[in-house]
């Protein structure tokens, strides 16, 4: 069944997030059969304490054992040190359960 990723990200400095973290995470994410649902900066918190003004990403994979191949891949473990220093992340995974009704 389908498992998505959902990335909260509070970047401090985007142009290093985008050209590094980001551009070796997107070659990483195509490479372990996950595809790209969203990307944007500029999310609104409606209830919480984390998140407001952040930017998400939200991955697809085929399910959760492609998600954590990718999580616990050692080429994204070399490209999550481009973060460090510059993003604080949250970081979830969720199957999609079938929703009848």
């Amino acid at each position: 069944m389908p498992a998505y990723m959902i990335v909260t990200a509070k970047i401090a400095d985007r142009e290093a997030f985008i050209h590094g973290y980001g551009a070796a995470a997107a070659k990483l994410v195509e490479k372990y059969r996950g595809r790209y649902v969203l990307r944007a900066p500029g999310a609104e918190l409606l209830e919480g304490d984390f998140g407001d003004g952040a930017s998400m990403v939200i991955s697809e994979w085929p399910d959760k054992a492609a998600a954590r191949a990718f999580w616990n891949s050692r080429d994204y473990a070399e490209a999550k040190t481009m973060r460090a220093g510059i993003a604080d992340v949250q970081v979830l995974l969720i199957e999609a359960l079938q929703i009848n009704g």
